[in-house]
């Protein structure tokens, strides 16, 4: 997205919106791609959120995004009134009624804003002509606002109704991409275990997402700025979700331990495309710099999820899943790391 030629600190229009300051909290590549966007836009760095006009967050749980709203020095005491807060996190749609709630008590704007990241094995997969962003809101107003600015650094906003109806949207679509995504991962192992490694990309995919993936593995190209502890944020959000609706689904139970594995054991800033590193032996995966000792205890304190089952963000869905389907199930007396080893017996 092309920047216009309004030096910083400027003011100039933008879809209706004068620009101003704004401020972002959370990960760092979702900031790099927001500050780039709305820079282009005339907009500035504020240096306090008290001197924001907008601020937008990004977390990967739940519970780090209460801890930026609601702390004693949270976004709702140090925001002024009329602060535009968009959240930019995947999260749950009763969390984001609430997040609302609180806003409008406190003479706040609040708009849900979940981040879609449509082409997720990009190097560059944040780049904003790669980005769609659902909104939703309660008011008109904050809506209006937010929309204009989200796609400073998004290409694609879609409205979605009511408060929550976007993080409804946002868990939908990482079901279907959390199938995706290991689908592919597993389709390109099929073809490795049988020794035609190099006939996997040149069979067509059966989605452009896969397709993706795919040819990403087979070109080594596992590094992108959504890595899988994004990734993994985004699949528990939508447990949650499930959860919340007495849903339980397998499949995206099943992509939430995979990626939290790869978590452990290494992986956590890889691209998403990485998750092909998991149907590899040991040795293999330890070329790629990942360590399988280290999941060795992974499960043993009652299913954590990586440090946020201590916080209570995604552990309840576990308690629904007690089929056994852990890291106990890939282990064997043999070789007792690897994927790779698993579906070889």
């Amino acid at each position: 997205m092309p920047c216009g030629s309004q030096p910083d600190g400027g003011i100039v229009r933008n879809g209706g919106i004068m620009a101003g300051q704004f401020i972002f909290m959370g990960n760092d590549a979702i900031g790099r791609a927001v500050d780039a966007g709305m820079r282009c836009a005339g907009w500035t760095r504020a240096a306090d959120v008290s001197d924001a006009q907008t601020v937008f967050t990004y977390f990967a749980t739940e519970t780090s995004i209460e801890d930026a709203y609601f702390e004693t020095d949270g976004l709702v005491k140090r925001a002024r009134k009329g602060t535009l807060l968009v959240d930019l996190s995947p999260s749950t749609p009763a969390f984001a009624r609430e997040l609302s709630a609180v806003a409008t008590v406190n003479d706040l704007l609040f708009v849900e804003a979940p981040l879609v990241v449509m082409q997720p094995a990009r190097r560059d997969a944040l780049a904003a002509e790669a980005l769609q962003c659902f909104v939703a809101a309660e008011s008109a107003e904050a809506l209006e606002q937010a929309e204009s600015l989200v796609k400073t650094f998004a290409a694609t906003v879609l409205r979605t109704g009511s408060c929550g109806s976007a993080q409804l949207a946002k868990s939908a679509c990482t079901a279907q991409m959390a199938a995706q995504v290991l689908a592919a991962a597993e389709s390109y192992a099929l073809y490795t275990a049988s020794g035609a490694a190099a006939r996997a990309a040149a069979v067509p995919a059966c989605s452009p997402l896969a397709d993706q993936i795919v040819q990403a593995i087979a070109q080594g190209q596992l590094d992108s700025d959504y890595s899988v502890e994004m990734m993994f944020g985004e699949v528990g959000a939508a447990m949650t979700v499930a959860d919340d609706e007495n849903l339980i689904l397998p499949q995206l139970e099943a992509t939430m331990h995979l990626l939290e594995v790869l978590e452990v054991i290494g992986g956590a800033d890889r691209g998403v495309a990485a998750v092909s590193l998991m149907y590899l032996d040991e040795k293999a995966s330890a070329e790629q710099g990942l360590d399988w000792t280290r999941a060795a205890g992974l499960f043993a304190d009652g299913h954590d999820h990586a440090g946020h089952g201590e916080q209570g963000d995604y552990a309840d869905y576990d308690d629904d899943m007690d089929d056994g389907f852990y890291f106990d199930d890939y282990q064997n007396p043999g070789n007792p790391f690897g994927f790779g080893t698993y579906s070889k017996n």
